[in-house]
């Protein structure tokens, strides 16, 4: 064998075992990732069921705010009225 062919066999062979361990060490980064990824998509749900639920807090106080200014309403008519009758 020559030497060129030898030294071509074992560049080529420890190019490809180095190669393969990057490609391992790609695929438990991958994995790790993956993890992180699902961990992150589960804090962010839970941010935005938070957000839902104020949202809907703020709706609920809004629509009381709403009907108690209408409850007023409906006495300065009715006082109105009885301050018609009155006079």
């Amino acid at each position: 064998m020559d030497t060129t062919q030898l030294l071509l066999i074992i560049t080529l062979g420890t190019t490809t075992v180095f190669s393969v361990i990057v490609g391992i060490q790609l695929i438990f980064l991958l994995k790790e990732m993956r993890i992180a990824l699902k961990n992150a998509n589960k804090i962010i749900a839970g941010f935005e069921e938070i957000g839902t639920n104020v949202e809907h807090g703020f709706h609920e106080v809004t629509g009381f705010v709403n009907g108690f200014k209408t409850i007023l309403k409906v006495f300065e008519v009715f006082s109105s009225k009885n301050n018609d009758k009155t006079k």
